[in-house]
């Protein structure tokens, strides 16, 4: 079961072709790790651990419930770059803490810092860049 709970602050604000986002926005995303979470199910590994594929996974997740409701209905944002350590094994069974900060607006980038923990601490800490692109341009490149 995944409880989401978006804590919303705006110190500045950008806007960016039909876009208006504030820094500072986040979101914390609360998942227990499954069976289905781990390194043996996803393929990453052989140990029933949370797998490093699924946290990155969430990590992106958080940043989408961060900028909930704050893009044009003509937009959308696109994952261009992860950087992610995963610093310590999660147990199934463990509730993990996703949380995602967006740090920076640079033009059509946004950047988050992402962190993980579990009741044992830090579980993974890092950097998330989305673009923001205008939805119908972007899948008229699949033609």
């Amino acid at each position: 079961m995944t409880t989401r709970r978006v804590v919303l602050e705006v110190p500045t604000a950008v806007s960016y072709r039909l876009v208006s986002l504030e820094q500072g926005l986040r979101a914390e995303v609360v998942h227990t790790v499954a069976d289905a979470d781990t390194a043996i199910a996803v393929g990453s590994g052989d140990v029933a651990v949370l797998a490093t594929p699924r946290v990155v996974a969430w990590c992106e997740a958080a940043t989408l419930v961060a900028i909930a409701g704050h893009l044009d209905a003509d937009r959308t944002t696109v994952g261009m770059r992860v950087q992610l350590d995963h610093l310590a094994p999660t147990a199934v069974g463990s509730s993990v803490r996703v949380e995602a900060v967006l740090e920076e607006l640079d033009g059509p980038r946004l950047n988050f810092k992402v962190t993980v923990h579990d009741d044992r601490g830090l579980v993974a800490v890092g950097r998330v860049t989305r673009v923001s692109v205008d939805r119908q341009r972007f899948l008229d490149k699949l033609r």
